[in-house]
């Protein structure tokens, strides 16, 4: 269980809840268009309080069994952003991989940017990761200068990535190096 760590701006980083469905639908909701070129093609039914309901059980589901840290972003009552580390794969790998996104009326005042810091100090110090990486679309250049940031290096890029907007599109991969 990793303690809510407050941002700046009365933001604060926690773990997703499984009361969060209709503050998450709400955030869905209001972000539609906004995120639609960045994330996959959703059904109506995603943007509702059930789907969010069965999005949170899955996600939760998955952080139960180790594979995953789903975590949101509040301000006061509202959730104005999803971050996720994913595919966390242990062994000799100590491996995730981060996908977030932030409210379109916070997007470029820093929120990400200290979001991301703070999870890869907990992927680090409370995971125990040796990496995290991250992909994103060549031209989406906010979200490469909050991982860069970060300490994120970009180490390739890989074609025909990630099926969003409806189409398989190309992406640029980042890592951060957590231990030497």
């Amino acid at each position: 269980m990793i303690d809510p760590i407050p941002l700046p701006d009365g933001v604060v980083l926690r773990e997703l809840r499984r009361d969060d469905a209709a503050a998450l639908a709400a955030a869905y909701v209001k972000n539609r268009a906004h995120l639609a070129a960045w994330e996959p093609v959703r059904d109506d039914v995603f943007f509702t309080l059930i789907g969010q309901q069965a999005e949170i059980h899955g996600q939760l589901e998955r952080a139960l069994a180790g594979g995953s840290l789903p975590l949101v972003l509040e301000a006061g009552d509202a959730i104005i952003g999803r971050f996720t580390l994913s595919g966390i794969v242990r062994g000799p790998f100590q491996s995730a991989n981060l996908g977030y996104w932030v409210d379109v009326d916070r997007t470029g005042r820093g929120v990400a940017t200290s979001a991301v810091s703070a999870i890869v100090r907990i992927a680090r110090d409370d995971l125990c990761l040796h990496r995290v990486q991250a992909a994103t679309l060549p031209h989406n250049t906010g979200s490469q200068r909050v991982l860069a940031r970060n300490g994120f290096t970009q180490i390739g890029s890989a074609q025909r990535y990630l099926k969003i907007a409806g189409r398989w599109q190309n992406h640029d991969l980042f890592q951060v190096i957590l231990h030497d």
